[in-house]
C-alpha cells in the first residue's frame, strides 16, 4: 500500500521490501515497506501472529531479513558486523512487556546498568559506576516519580513502577530510537495509561523516535502520531493517528484469506466482538 510518511531524505528508520519465512516455512513479513522519521512516536497494531514482534526485532538485528532491505540510524542491519551491529543496539533502547529487570537488584543499579554501553567492562554493584553516573541514574528515578524507591529491590515494586524503572534504564542509555514491544500489556488501565503518558513526555523532551506494538486500539489512538496496521505480515494501515476512526482501525482486525485476499461468503466483520479479542 502507499505510504505517505516519507521519512524525508534521511529516515532513523527504512524498511524496503521485507520478508521474514521462517525454517517452519511460516511467512511472518510479506513485503513489508516502511520509513519512520525522527521524533515519531508510531505505533504497531495488529492480531497475535500479524508480524509485530518479528519486525521490532529486525530493527536491533536479532531477526535477518529472508528478502529486503532494514537500515537503522544508516546501517544496513541485516549484513552489518557485529560491531556495527552493538554500534546501533547502543543507540536502539528497548522496553520489554515483563520489564526485564533484575529482580533482587536495587532501582538504581536497574537504571544504571542502562550506561554499560558507554563504559568499558562489567560493572558489580552501585558503587562501582562513577558518581556522576550514579547521580544520573537517580535523577532519571526521580523524572519517572521512583526517587524514594532508588535503594529498594526491583522485585519488591508493581507492575507500573517496574516498567517506570525500565524506562528511566533506557533513558540512561541514551539512545535516539526506543522500541516497546508490549510495554502495558500486563498493566491494569490506570497503569498502562501513566506509562504511556511517561513515554511520551520522554520522547518530547529527549527528542526520540518511538515504536510501540499496542494491542490496546483506544490507548494507540490517544497517544501515537501515526498507527501501522498488520495482517498477515503485510501493512494494511498507515495513517496519521490525528482523525483516524474506530472502524478504521478495527478493520486491521479481520481475518482475511490470505490467498483470496476476500472474507468468505458466511464470514462477517464484527467490530465488537473484534474489540474483545483485542483486549483479551
Amino acid at each position: 500500500m502507499s505510504n505517505s510518511f516519507s521519512g524525508g531524505a534521511n529516515p532513523l528508520i527504512s524498511l524496503t521490501g521485507v520478508s521474514k519465512r521462517f525454517p517452519n516455512g511460516t511467512l511472518a513479513l510479506d513485503n513489508v515497506s516502511l520509513e519512520v522519521p525522527k521524533g515519531q512516536l508510531l505505533s504497531l497494531i495488529g492480531l497475535s501472529g500479524s508480524g509485530k514482534s518479528t519486525l521490532m526485532r529486525h530493527l536491533n538485528g536479532l531477526h535477518k531479513p529472508t528478502s529486503g532491505s532494514v537500515k537503522v540510524l544508516g546501517t544496513e542491519v541485516s549484513s552489518a558486523s557485529n560491531r556495527e551491529l552493538r554500534a546501533v543496539r547502543r543507540n536502539v533502547g528497548f522496553v520489554f512487556q515483563q520489564f526485564g529487570l533484575v529482580g533482587r537488584a536495587t532501582c538504581l543499579e536497574n537504571v544504571l546498568s542502562g550506561a554499560l554501553g558507554r563504559l568499558g567492562g562489567p560493572r558489580y554493584g552501585v558503587w562501582s559506576y562513577p558518581k556522576q553516573l550514579r547521580r544520573e541514574a537517580f535523577d532519571h528515578l526521580d523524572r519517572v516519580g521512583l526517587a524514594p524507591q532508588a535503594y529498594q529491590r526491583a522485585d519488591t515494586l508493581s507492575g507500573g513502577q517496574m516498567q517506570r524503572v525500565a524506562i528511566a534504564r533506557t533513558i540512561m542509555q541514551q539512545p535516539e530510537i526506543l522500541l516497546a514491544d508490549e510495554p502495558v500489556a500486563s498493566l491494569d488501565p490506570e497503569s498502562s495509561a501513566q506509562v504511556l503518558e511517561l513515554m511520551l513526555q520522554v520522547a518530547t523532551e529527549e527528542k526520540m523516535t518511538i515504536i510501540v506494538t499496542l494491542h490496546q486500539v483506544e490507548l494507540a489512538m490517544g497517544w501515537a502520531h501515526r498507527i501501522v496496521g498488520l495482517r498477515d505480515g503485510r501493512v494494511v494501515l498507515d495513517r496519521d493517528a490525528t482523525g483516524l476512526s474506530q472502524a478504521d482501525v478495527m478493520d486491521v482486525y479481520r481475518r482475511v484469506d490470505r490467498e483470496s485476499e476476500l472474507l468468505a461468503p458466511t464470514e462477517s466483520f464484527d467490530a465488537a466482538k473484534a474489540a474483545d479479542s483485542v483486549e483479551a
